[in-house]
C-alpha cells in the first residue's frame, strides 16, 4: 500500500503544479489586463483547488504509512528526514489553506480585478511554498 500510495503523491503533484500555476498565470493576466472575470477562470481555479485538496488526502495517508513520516519526526538533525517528517507536510498544509482562504474569498466580491487579484495573491503564495518544500531529490 505504501508504494502505490507514495507513486500517487508524487505522480498528482505535477498535475497540481500544471494546474495551479495556469491558474496563477490565468489570475495575473486577468488582473493585469482588467479583463472580465468568467466561468472559465472560475474553473480553473477550482481545479486547482480541487486537485490540491487530493494532493493533501494523498499525503496525509503517506505521512502515516511512509517510513520517512510520523516515524522520524523527531529527527531533527538530518535535513532530509527532517524536511519529509515536518516541513514538507507544514509548509504545504499552509500553502493548501491559504489557496482555500483564496478561493473563500473570491466567491464574496464582485469586482472582476478584485477576483483576479485574490487569486492572483493567494494562489501565487501557495505555489511559492508548495515548490519550496518539494523534497527533490525524492522526485527525481
Amino acid at each position: 500500500m505504501y508504494e502505490f500510495i507514495q507513486k500517487a503523491h508524487s505522480g498528482w503533484a505535477y498535475l497540481v503544479l500544471l494546474f495551479l500555476f495556469i491558474a496563477v498565470v490565468n489570475a495575473l493576466i486577468g488582473y493585469s489586463s482588467k479583463k472580465e472575470f468568467t466561468g472559465k477562470d472560475r474553473k480553473l481555479a477550482l481545479f486547482a483547488l480541487i486537485f490540491t485538496h487530493i494532493q493533501f488526502v494523498f499525503g496525509l495517508v503517506l505521512y502515516f504509512v511512509s517510513p520517512l513520516g510520523k516515524a522520524v519526526l523527531g529527527e531533527m538533525k538530518n535535513a532530509e528526514l527532517r524536511l519529509t517528517s515536518l516541513e514538507h507536510p507544514l509548509i504545504n498544509i499552509i500553502a493548501i489553506i491559504l489557496i482555500t482562504i483564496g478561493w473563500s474569498k473570491h466567491k464574496k466580491l464582485t469586482d472582476s480585478t478584485s477576483k483576479f487579484k485574490t487569486f492572483a495573491i493567494f494562489y501565487t503564495l501557495g505555489l511559492v511554498l508548495i515548490l519550496s518544500r518539494i523534497p527533490w531529490k525524492l522526485w527525481f
